[in-house]
């Protein structure tokens, strides 16, 4: 763990502070519950808040209290670039490093003359005056959570802030059952539901909300499986083709990789996703065990995240991607065969 500049930090926020608060790029259930639920506490606090995402997330997140107020850097950017020069502080959450957050956005943040606060729970983060920094703890949501216990203002935690952090917290646990969740983040959740989260609602709202079409989607995903036992591997391709077809919207694809990991055997998975708008193959990866796909993807898809889940992009094609993924697992044979036990 590093805590840096926390008690100056709160000496700072002992004043009535303009902030925003930033998530990384396609932002996620914990990206989205994590910086709006710290943004209703600081409000609560005294503070001016802004969230600001840097594109597009999830029809399935649009429920969450303050969405309306959230700012997109590539859509809204004269009222984005209008909260950052006016803000005396940002919060960067949910990502370890700048050029998470795409190059339109780094360029300006790297600009920004004061200073920013990290709270992040990924690897190997970049020095910033402020951090909270634990690889550890499940998501950034828990890390908000514990960050308002810091400052003893656990009371001020109501439906709307336990909404928001329990929507980060159940998305990046995957419902509670990654090996990053641990008995803290189950008292923690119960704190949650105590203080007004309901989870019945919060999870028909994310997982049950699904179009025709993505379901279609999902039923092709599932066609384009392939399974290599001999290193216990599993992959999933879409194409730009299928996407099209079946009318892809963002998050339409999010979860699809666990499907492949859970396959009987299975410890090792990947999503290969075709993206011609920015002429990549967006990468998922997911493990059990031991094996970590942080390390894998940035060996080799110029990615990270998490021990056993992560991503990368590849500016080859879909079918080369493929080729350089499959020719690489005989060289993670033993690591693979000896990662998990069922």
């Amino acid at each position: 763990m590093i805590l840096k500049g926390i008690n100056e930090l709160k000496q700072f926020l002992e004043k009535s502070r303009n902030i925003v608060i930033i998530g990384h790029k396609n932002p996620d259930g914990d990206a989205i519950g994590s910086t709006l639920g710290l943004k209703h506490y600081l409000d609560k606090k005294g503070h001016n808040c802004t969230v600001l995402v840097p594109n597009e997330y999830p029809d399935f997140l649009h429920w969450l209290p303050g969405y309306e107020t959230t700012f997109r850097f590539d859509w809204q950017n004269k009222q984005a670039q209008k909260a950052i020069s006016n803000s005396d502080i940002i919060f960067l959450l949910d990502f370890n490093a700048l050029h998470r957050v795409g190059e339109d956005m780094q360029n300006t943040l790297e600009k920004y003359p004061n200073d920013f606060v990290l709270i992040d729970h990924h690897q190997q983060p970049d020095d910033f005056t402020y951090m909270y920094s634990d690889i550890e703890i499940c998501s950034t949501a828990q890390m908000v959570y514990q960050f308002i216990e810091m400052n003893s203002d656990l009371e001020l935690i109501d439906a709307t802030i336990a909404t928001c952090l329990y929507t980060g917290i159940m998305t990046d646990t995957g419902s509670f059952r990654f090996r990053s969740t641990t008995s803290k983040t189950h008292r923690i959740i119960a704190d949650l539901i105590d203080k007004g989260a309901e989870n019945d609602r919060i999870h028909s709202n994310v997982y049950d909300s699904n179009s025709k079409n993505r379901l279609l989607l999902l039923g092709q995903a599932l066609q384009n499986l392939k399974v290599l036992e001999q290193y216990k591997t599993a992959f999933i391709t879409l194409t730009d083709e299928e996407k099209n077809r079946f009318e892809f919207q963002k998050g339409d694809s999010e979860g699809v990789v666990n499907y492949a990991l859970s396959i009987m055997g299975i410890v090792f998975a990947a999503i290969f996703i075709e993206d011609k708008e920015q002429n990549i193959i967006k990468i998922s990866f997911r493990s059990k065990g031991n094996f970590s796909v942080n390390q894998f993807a940035r060996n080799h898809f110029e990615g990270g995240g998490h021990d056993n889940a992560a991503g990368g992009k590849s500016i080859t094609s879909l079918d080369e991607t493929i080729q350089k993924f499959v020719s690489l697992l005989p060289n993670y044979e033993e690591a693979l065969q000896n990662s998990y036990v069922q």
